[in-house]
């Protein structure tokens, strides 16, 4: 299994990116997905979740009316569109796929619950 992901970069603050992770091995309609941002010294923190149905779970409250997630069923493919990117979006973002029943809701999504990450991708907001 393998979940590659793409997109990251250095943007401007006010700029826009679009993160993509596509799975092998896996068929990611059956799954939870989304992603995690981790800062240096820091563990992993939830940013935003679709579940198993395509319905959006957990959303982070800083980024919320920034940040959205969608799938494209037919690539296996899951993509978080970053805009209007502030400094403090500066993170290196992994995607995650989880068969945990409750592992994204609107309550959260936990690094904990997650079955299989993805390599990562560095994101920087700086002008």
């Amino acid at each position: 299994v393998q979940l590659q992901a793409s997109g990251g970069g250095l943007v401007q603050p006010g700029g826009s990116l679009r993160l993509s992770c596509t799975a092998s091995g896996i068929t990611l309609a059956d799954y939870h997905v989304g992603w995690f941002y981790q800062a240096p010294g820091k563990g992993r923190e939830g940013v935003i979740c679709s579940s198993r149905r395509g319905v959006n779970g957990f959303i982070r409250d800083s980024v919320k009316g920034r940040f959205t997630i969608s799938r494209d069923y037919a690539k296996n493919t899951v993509h978080l569109q970053m805009n209007n990117l502030k400094p403090e979006d500066t993170s290196f973002y992994f995607c995650a796929a989880t068969r945990f029943t409750d592992g994204c809701s609107e309550y959260g999504w936990y690094d904990d619950d997650v079955d299989y990450w993805g390599q990562g991708t560095q994101v920087t907001v700086s002008s």
